[in-house]
């Protein structure tokens, strides 16, 4: 995990007493040693955890005082023998004042204490009676526990000298509550992590308050942000603990704790330092935001260190990776996403329609996945616009290759929805053709070689071009963005060009989730709907070899040439969207592959989910980044308009994806011979 640039961090929430520094003192080294042990490399503890919380006026007795420097002085002894870097809060008295401080500590050093910027002083807070603002300190450092020149202040950001991509910086609680929260500043001066220490009482409704702030914060900042709470054994004289800690990653939660825990609780998140990083050079108003706040970024004081990483270890992610990284697994969540796609597909189709002044939608059938959410875009937009079905003309052309089982369904989903229905075989035509470039097929012998199966696409395409010039229509295109990306259409006349593309940026496997949303939710209605639960069963293939199997599949299978697409797709998200190494791809590709029990599969059969050695991962990798960086791109450089419906990115040369069709693959490939080819437990 750690080669990989994973780190893996820990939200702690002791078990206090209030006022009992020693005590609070040992419950934080016994949740130290758990966190190492769990190969955690940065623990986050509650604000004012050594002495507790809810301490009020006691704060103002030197016994206390005094008793958390020592317990702050047994931390750091025992963080001699743990390997772990350590954040943790207690008073502390300076120049006649008292600061709310973050301690952090490795191995027995203490690297920096970073008082609170803004402590509350409203409705049940009253922290300015105990404690001063950190810009009242008339020092940048201190002597503290015989440590001389300890860096002090609001502004210090923790480097790891041996991973580049790990600094970090600590505020403390109402410190993210306010307009502008210091970590936003310390995001635009580098720091990838960003830490609070809070304490934070309970009250209805805050939780969820809580969590739109921190995923807020941590996207606004492209940054991971950890949240720990107090909770057990803080006074309860007039306020409630709920011992919440939260870790996200860019605005995604990847570990909470439970609410209202009796008890210590320590929960682990593993965090993408690559991902942050990406996001950040990706997003070029991060880089005009460092630019024109370069003042207060300035303020900022480096802290650098080394620490031991565990990384001679096999240590495998924590952290769950959805297998289809554009399909929510959740389904409410999945049936919005497919909502909210298909209206993206259907907005495009019908702005594009009446901008040209055509009078019909022109489409080409087969039966299988893409042109069927394609027909049911169409007939969406159709409704939309208030006029009739009639107006999309589908036909279905089957060729050499053509299954009686696709051709029927193709027919039954015309019929169903109600479209005009049109049926060309295309075989004559065909046959014509290869007759007159002299292929060996119109000679009698069963060459099924490339030029065999574009001579029928090829075909297909021109018919509907044709078409749509003497019916004055548009020619829908059907490709999707994994053949995109692998350059499976046929380029020129063939799939890879219409008037307008409706699924240029929507993957495989979402086409397959669209359909079944429709189906489920009877989107055309239940004779519609019977038909798409056909096509979910059907093979994916381009059916341009004859034969067929003992139960009506086609015999020739994509996915045979290709690759299996929920594995391409898994490649594409995260090479096109992040960029990340094929090294990386494959360790996350076999995180959440490997193991078909490891987490919840999206309404997936179990006789149709599958699991993949780094073998496998590592084979089909290999022809994605073959077809993705060498082959393919000239296909995508003159791809026919298409809106682009998410977040993982689209292949459009007009839109996210600018790249040259003549580059090499070599690169990634050297790469990706680093991955394994056999599993190592």
């Amino acid at each position: 995990m750690y080669n990989h640039n994973f780190v893996r961090v820990a939200v702690a929430i002791p078990e206090v007493r209030v006022a009992d520094p020693a005590y609070n003192a040992n419950q934080t080294i016994a949740m130290m040693r758990e966190a190492h042990e769990r190969k955690v490399l940065l623990a986050v503890f509650p604000e004012l955890g050594l002495s507790a919380y809810s301490c009020d006026d006691i704060f103002h007795q030197q016994t206390l005082l005094d008793g958390c420097l020592e317990a702050l002085a047994e931390v750091i002894k025992a963080s001699l023998e743990i390997p772990l870097i350590v954040v943790v809060g207690m008073p502390l008295q300076l120049h006649n004042m008292l600061f709310n401080c973050a301690v952090v500590l490795y191995r027995g050093r203490i690297l920096g204490v970073a008082p609170k910027t803004f402590p509350p002083n409203y409705r049940e807070f009253y922290e300015l009676r105990q404690f001063v603002p950190a810009d009242y300190s008339p020092v940048d450092s201190i002597n503290l526990l015989g440590e001389e020149g300890v860096p002090f202040g609001n502004r210090l950001l923790f480097q790891l000298e041996n991973q580049p991509l790990l600094r970090f910086f600590s505020e403390i609680c109402e410190d993210v509550w306010v307009p502008i929260p210091p970590s936003s500043y310390a995001a635009l001066a580098g720091a990838t992590i960003l830490v609070n220490l809070s304490a934070s009482n309970i009250t209805v409704g805050k939780a969820d308050y809580r969590r739109q702030l921190v995923a807020n914060q941590s996207s606004r900042c492209l940054a991971a942000y950890i949240y720990s709470a107090a909770g057990t054994g803080e006074s309860t004289t007039d306020l409630a603990w709920d011992g919440h800690g939260m870790i996200y990653d860019n605005g995604a939660c990847v570990a909470e704790t439970k609410r209202f825990v009796i008890g210590p609780q320590l929960i682990t998140g593993d965090i993408d330092l690559d991902r942050l990083s990406q996001e950040r050079m990706r997003q070029t108003s991060f880089s005009q935001s460092v630019h024109k706040h370069r003042n207060e970024v300035a303020g900022f004081r480096t802290i650098s260190f080394s620490a031991a990483l565990p990384d001679s270890e096999n240590i495998r992610l924590e952290r769950q990776y959805e297998r289809f990284p554009f399909v929510p697994s959740d389904p409410a969540r999945r049936d919005e996403r497919c909502h909210e796609v298909y209206e993206i597909q259907v907005q495009g189709l019908v702005k594009r329609f009446k901008s040209t002044g055509v009078d019909k939608l022109v489409i080409g059938i087969s039966g299988g996945l893409d042109s069927t959410q394609a027909l049911l875009v169409c007939a969406r937009a159709m409704d939309i616009m208030g006029l009739s079905r009639f107006h999309i003309l589908a036909y279905t052309m089957p060729g050499f290759a053509t299954s009686q089982r696709t051709l029927d369904q193709a027919r039954e989903l015309i019929r169903t929805v109600g479209c005009t229905y049109n049926e060309i075989d295309i075989r004559p035509s065909c046959e014509l053709m290869l007759k007159d470039i002299r292929h060996p097929f119109s000679g009698g012998k069963p060459v099924y070689d490339v030029t065999f199966e574009n001579v029928q696409a090829g075909d297909r395409t021109s018919h509907l071009f044709r078409l749509a010039n003497q019916y004055s229509g548009l020619v829908v295109g059907t490709s999707d963005l994994s053949e995109l990306g692998l350059g499976w259409c046929t380029y020129g006349v063939g799939d890879h060009m219409a008037h307008y593309h409706v699924n240029a940026s929507v993957p495989k496997t979402l086409i397959q989730y669209l359909i079944r949303w429709a189906a489920k939710t009877d989107q055309l209605g239940p004779e519609v709907s019977t038909v798409l639960e056909d096509v979910l069963e059907t093979e994916i293939s381009p059916e341009l070899v004859p034969g067929e199997d003992s139960e009506g599949q086609p015999v020739q299978r994509t996915e045979d040439k290709v690759g299996p697409y929920e594995l391409q797709d898994f490649n594409l998200y995260y090479i096109l969207r992040l960029g990340y190494l094929p090294t990386k791809v494959a360790f996350m590709a076999w995180n959440a592959w490997h193991d078909k029990s490891r987490q919840s599969w999206p309404d997936i059969p179990e006789e149709k989910r599958h699991q993949y050695t780094i073998g496998e991962i590592k084979r089909w990798l290999r022809i994605f980044l073959k077809r993705f960086f060498k082959t393919s791109q000239y296909k995508r450089s003159c791809m026919a308009n298409a809106p682009k419906v998410g977040s993982g990115g689209s292949l459009s040369p007009r839109g996210d994806w600018r790249a040259p069709s003549d580059s090499e693959a070599d690169a990634w490939l050297v790469q990706l011979e680093k991955v394994p080819d056999v599993d190592h437990d």
